[in-house]
């Protein structure tokens, strides 16, 4: 593994089991990902893609294999230690917009900050800001999330994921709530990311959002197929 590599994954298991099923939602999967990197997982519902974003990312865990995150063995790391490195690297934006409703935007984007620390509230805020103007939101700042459109809830919620200048940004279906106009703003500041050194993973069924990624891999029944 080069000093590069972000992801590394080598026959990675992730595992269901009911009283009369086990289904294997991620069957052996082998994954490499250097620093910079732009992929797009492509694939048919249910073939594992959200599962192998939420075992990335360190919100699920794996039951067979090695993962290194960065360099890291997740396997060999304790819950803080994996929360640690996940709010610090990771920037997440799935489908679920996951905004707190008793919070205004402003503040629902500031809140990575606030659980990583050392950061004043006036910087907290004003990093805030500053994103919301990048994704068109800076009229909505003081609102609550259910005074905004699902597509507005979106942007706060990719806002929100950048805040903490993440290497690695892990994405599910990131435009699947937004009108095209701002569907092409978001990926167009993604794309932005990337020039700028981020590394982005990216789900997506938008084939023209698909193309724009430096490597497309494909994935079905819990196994990923190979690059096109």
């Amino acid at each position: 593994m080069s000093d590069s590599t972000i992801i590394a994954m080598k026959s990675v298991h992730r595992i269901y089991r009911t009283d009369t099923l086990e289904t294997h939602a991620l069957a052996g999967v082998d994954l490499e990902i250097r620093a910079g990197d732009y992929v797009s997982i492509e694939g048919p519902s249910g073939c594992g893609k959200s599962t192998l974003l939420s075992v990335i990312g360190l919100l699920e865990d794996f039951d067979l294999g090695e993962y290194r995150l960065a360099g890291v063995p997740v396997g060999e790391i304790d819950l803080r230690e994996r929360a640690r490195l996940r709010n610090r690297e990771i920037g997440f934006v799935f489908q679920s917009f996951n905004l707190i409703q008793e919070m205004t935007v402003l503040e629902n984007v500031a809140l990575p900050l606030h659980y990583r620390g050392g950061f004043s509230r006036k910087q907290q805020l004003d990093k805030a800001a500053s994103l919301l103007d990048q994704v068109g939101l800076q009229e909505r700042a003081d609102h609550r999330p259910n005074q905004l459109s699902g597509g507005q809830q979106q942007r706060a919620a990719i806002a929100r994921a950048l805040i903490g200048d993440p290497s690695l940004i892990l994405a599910d279906e990131p435009t699947g709530n937004l009108d095209q106009e701002n569907s092409d703003r978001i990926m167009d500041l993604l794309d932005s990311l990337v020039d700028n050194g981020v590394t982005l993973l990216t789900v997506t069924h938008n084939p023209d959002y698909a193309r724009r990624a430096h490597r497309r891999v494909q994935m079905l029944d819990g196994r990923l197929l190979g690059d096109r």
